[in-house]
């Protein structure tokens, strides 16, 4: 007899229409705090800073690519529930109708969910200390000095404050998504005018741009470069496949959720992303001056890789320019925005994180305790609680310094492009030799995406590796704490599958020959 999929929507309540779905995944991408969060760790990449543009553009390919083998998936199994990607994992190989292709559907899912952790896992402590390096800067903006003890403190109540709104459920995150991606938006769009105003009005203000010209901005200058930016970037840009796990509480998941995946990527990524970093990099002269605490000063570029939120200090140097001296009060404002607009990406991605973990709960391949639901709120809260001390944790390392900061978001990316590059060989694997199949959306897009989110893995590490500086001393992090939870979950299967007698691989005779049962 073939082995069973389990349906894991478990009881959640059906209340997301299109709008929900994609404004979920829309606060995960967040551009509006992304160019203020990301900013320095970009300007440190060690003489690749002038491909920041270039390497949006390059990641931006390749996640529209997964974007579409994402969707094309979640049109194929509305039933998904809460399982997303690890859901369409298991059942890319139990629809095969042969036994020999079946058995591998448990060791499919579990390195699809292994990948998952890695990624969603990671990614809300990454915003967590991103939070609170933004809370030092603004009060250091007015003379209040933030000590890394106090910074952790920042962290932890931080992440306690987003778990309990994620525990009163989707509808509630929902709302608050709404708002902050309308606010978010409409100070990005200001900020971005403001900031090609500055230099198209001063064109003699600086005697040194980070670029001479516009086309400077959007003309790849080394390959490499562009590349390991490109791998940064994806942090920027994930967050649209997200919608797939919000199945069991969307009310027509076989039509929006495909939709909200690719309409998050068009708005927040090709739109937002690529007109606000374009005006940044536009914007950034030697005027631009960081001051380290032993009075050492650097401009440019490199008082952007040097300064906790380079965009703050450029956002007081354009107000104090265009708008009679405000410039301060500009700063303050937009940060208050970015503030907002990382309590929603953090509170999206804790949303996802627990609900594939209460899925894979409810398949028995995680602890029963993360498939526990909350009585009131129908919500996964023991999960979301296990998640905030995780996130606690995670965020008080990435403020120690740029390195631990710079080494758990690569951390969370190789996670990301595991995850990626798995859905889109899974894509080809679940439609080759179907009726439905089509030869651009199932096997030249999955495949080209293949290989691109490959390609940024190997970039991550080989390019990463052998930068010196930040970029060398991150890279090693990040292989250690992917190591390290590949070892756990190595060992969780091990022991798992002794405790109910299942097998990893399961030999072709145990199948039965039969495929389950298309829905």
């Amino acid at each position: 007899m073939a082995a069973e999929t389990t349906n894991p929507t478990g009881g959640m309540k059906k209340t997301l229409g299109l709008t929900g779905v994609t404004v979920n995944a829309m606060a995960l991408i967040a551009p509006g705090a992304f160019l203020w969060i990301t900013f320095q760790i970009q300007a440190a990449n060690n003489g690749g800073a002038t491909d920041m543009w270039t390497g949006i553009v390059a990641a931006l390919i390749v996640a529209f690519l997964t974007a579409v083998a994402f969707s094309e998936m979640a049109r194929r199994y509305p039933e998904a529930g809460a399982g997303g990607s690890y859901y369409f994992a298991e059942k890319a190989f139990l629809d095969r109708d042969k036994a020999s292709h079946q058995r591998f559907a448990r060791i499919a899912k579990f390195l699809t969910g292994w990948a998952a952790h890695l990624f969603y896992w990671v990614y809300p402590g990454v915003m967590v200390a991103f939070m609170a390096t933004l809370v030092a800067y603004i009060l250091g903006q007015f003379g209040i000095d933030v000590p890394i003890p106090y910074q952790i403190g920042v962290a932890i109540l931080f992440s306690i404050a987003v778990g309990f709104i994620a525990v009163r459920g989707i509808t509630g995150s929902t709302n608050v998504a709404i708002a902050i991606n309308v606010i978010q938006l409409v100070s990005l769009v200001g900020f971005s005018v403001l900031a090609i105003m500055f230099r198209m009005q001063n064109p003699l203000h600086a005697t040194t741009w980070a670029h001479p010209n516009a086309f400077s901005i959007t003309f790849p200058h080394s390959l490499s470069a562009m590349l390991f930016q490109s791998t940064i970037a994806i942090l920027i840009l994930v967050g649209f496949e997200s919608s797939t796990s919000l199945a069991g509480e969307a009310i027509n998941a076989k039509r929006d959720i495909p939709r909200g995946v690719l309409l998050s990527l068009v708005i927040q990524g090709l739109f937002a992303y690529l007109f606000e970093y374009f005006a940044a990099n536009y914007a950034v002269s030697e005027k631009l001056v960081n001051v380290a605490a032993d009075g050492t000063k650097t401009f440019g570029m490199d008082a952007a890789a040097a300064s906790g939120a380079p965009i703050g200090d450029l956002t007081r140097l354009i107000g104090d320019s265009m708008l009679g001296g405000n410039g301060f009060i500009l700063m303050i404002i937009i940060a208050i925005t970015v503030g907002l607009a990382v309590l929603g990406t953090t509170l999206a991605a804790m949303n996802t994180a627990v609900r594939i973990s209460f899925a894979m709960a409810q398949d028995k391949e995680m602890p029963a305790l993360m498939g526990a639901l909350h009585g009131k709120h129908a919500t996964p809260h023991m999960g979301v609680w296990f998640l905030v001390a995780v996130s606690a944790i995670i965020g008080s390392v990435g403020v120690l310094n740029v390195t631990a900061l710079t080494g758990i978001t690569l951390a969370s990316n190789i996670g990301t492009f595991i995850l990626y590059a798995l859905i889109c060989g899974l894509t080809f694997v679940t439609f080759v030799g179907r009726s439905e199949f089509h030869s651009v959306k199932h096997a030249v897009i999955p495949l080209v995406g293949l290989l691109g989110n490959i390609g940024l893995l190997v970039g991550v590490v080989v390019i990463g590796l052998t930068t010196p500086g930040v970029s060398a001393d991150a890279t090693q992090m990040a292989i250690w704490m992917t190591v390290g939870w590949g070892v756990i979950s190595a060992v969780y299967l091990v022991m798992n599958s002794r405790k109910h007698a299942k097998h990893i691989v399961p030999p072709a005779h145990m199948m039965g020959g039969q495929a389950a049962p298309n829905k």
